[in-house]
């Protein structure tokens, strides 16, 4: 089934506001229409420094040339870019995809051998990084990613099928692949990121996210950039109450688990913990509990889910609605194709990646589908809700199969609980059971000695154990005193099955 289209998405913001929403091919041509309309405007605070657009495009325009004199003569080269949050890397991102070149963004943790096994597998020509082991660890040209060289260098011509980026995906459940995005995929899930709420240009974001993972780099970055947004740098997660405070974002683009503790904090200590300005919060890369719509609502922020894949440049669809349909992830967003086959998301559309590199699988089915892996369905008016995931599946000894997360939906609905985890496990007998795991929700238990708050989380977990079909109940409750372990994106890393 064909999208409905931006059109869908026209009542929840202005006539004025929806008409500026406009598509481009390329990232190049987003950042010669943001340079131009946006030059005096503050693009990047960074360690308290602030660059307009027209600096940044500048800074661009000469760090183009550092990146051309490495590679000269060569176009459409994989260029590592390694580096934390940071101007120099909005820079550098800017820098490599609008001389035409596919920008591979390696997460910063990770160790040189790493960094050079990802050179090595992903054919980089060059890697963009501080001096150091990184460096000094691949057998590639490096270019200093703070250097600046006088002369400029203009962007170059490319097109909506030229590669754009290579994105490592999660793998939560499994290992890590390396997505690779066009220019066209990335600027349409850059626009996605505009539908769907009322106030979308000029807004001030504050960056949590890792710009190493697609959340982080196309609905917080580009998307910041492209309604001519500012973003703040938080460069360390431990400073981000400190940042609100002194900058006053009007919108933070969160996972769950970050929303929680905001929250939490904002119970504890007060609504000015997130600061008077703040409106909206983009919420994903994990599900979002219809818990945090509420409380946020109360609060005064909006808080919105959503629904996106690596492979998807981030955005499928948002929940402009969630006051009425907190559980769904929202509307889908327009240029795609979709279908449900047995229960499963297929897709296809100008958003979705080109193939894996480096990877003996193909992305798509014979016929040009991308199987998501997420079982979903969707309601009478179009809006979207994951029931599960294929790979997630537990198989019962009846043959009954069980989505670990179509049942842990019905114990995170208990406000007691932040967080669970439904998985196989393996009885004193040998028998195989199912299992649940909780994290409670620490300010609703807030007062409460140990053994009753345990004793209210208990009683809560049977009653909704006894309302679930036999086939869903779990025959074992643990309540957890820590987190679960959870990915740098922070979802949480499922338990391996049983055998």
């Amino acid at each position: 089934m064909q999208t409905p289209g931006r059109e869908i998405f026209r009542k929840y913001t202005t006539e004025e506001t929806f008409e500026l929403i406009k598509e481009y091919d390329t990232v190049a041509q987003m950042w010669a229409h943001c340079a131009e309309n946006y030059a005096d405007r503050t693009a990047i605070i960074d360690e308290g420094t602030e660059y307009s657009f027209a600096r940044l495009d500048a800074d661009v325009s000469r760090f183009r040339s550092a990146v051309a004199a490495a590679l000269p003569g060569l176009t459409g080269a994989r260029i590592g870019i390694f580096a934390p949050n940071s101007y120099d890397f909005v820079k550098a991102f800017l820098a490599v995809t609008t001389l035409g070149h596919t920008a591979v963004v390696l997460p910063p943790q990770l160790p040189p051998p790493a960094v050079a096994g990802c050179a090595a597998k992903f054919g980089l020509k060059a890697l963009v990084c501080y001096p150091g082991p990184a460096a000094e660890s691949v057998g590639c040209p490096c270019v200093d990613i703070s250097s600046l060289p006088d002369a400029p260098t203009p962007a170059a011509e490319c097109r909506a099928e030229t590669p754009c980026v290579i994105m490592m995906t999660g793998g939560t459940t499994g290992k890590s692949k390396g997505a690779l995005l066009s220019n066209g995929a990335v600027l349409q899930g850059t626009v996605n990121g505009c539908y769907g709420y009322r106030d979308v240009f000029g807004q001030r974001y504050l960056l949590i996210l890792p710009l190493s993972h697609v959340f982080g780099l196309i609905r917080n970055l580009m998307t910041s950039l492209y309604t001519g947004s500012t973003l703040i740098v938080c460069r360390n997660n431990k400073d981000m109450f400190k940042d609100i405070a002194v900058y006053k974002p009007t919108i933070l683009v969160m996972v769950p688990a970050l929303a929680e503790m905001a929250l939490m904090l904002s119970k504890k200590f007060g609504r000015n913990m997130l600061g008077d300005s703040l409106k909206y919060i983009i919420c994903g890369a994990a599900a979002v509990s219809p818990y945090l719509v509420s409380e946020y609502h109360k609060l005064g922020v909006a808080l919105f889910p959503g629904y996106g894949l690596t492979e998807s440049a981030n955005l499928v669809s948002g929940n402009p609605e969630m006051m009425i349909r907190p559980e769904s992830v929202g509307l889908m967003y327009p240029h795609q194709e979709y279908k449900v086959v047995d229960g499963e998301l297929w897709l296809r559309g100008a958003n979705m990646l080109l193939d894996y590199v480096g990877e003996p699988e193909a992305a798509y089915t014979p016929d040009g589908w991308f199987r998501t892996g997420d079982l979903v369905r969707f309601d009478e008016d179009g809006f979207l809700y994951i029931v599960g995931r294929i790979k997630e599946i537990i198989v019962l000894s009846n043959g009954e199969n069980v989505s670990p997360a179509e049942v842990e939906a019905h114990f995170n609905a208990v406000s007691l609980i932040q967080d669970s985890q439904v998985f196989e496990d393996v009885a004193e007998n040998g028998a195989h059971i199912l299992a649940l795991e909780v994290v409670p929700r620490v300010t609703e238990i807030a007062g409460l000695a140990p053994e009753e708050a345990g004793r209210r989380i208990m009683e809560a977990l049977q009653k909704v154990n006894k309302e679930l079909p036999a086939y869903q109940q779990v025959q074992r409750i643990t309540i957890r005193q820590s987190d679960f372990e959870r990915t740098p994106s922070m979802k949480i890393v499922r338990y391996k099955k049983c055998n």
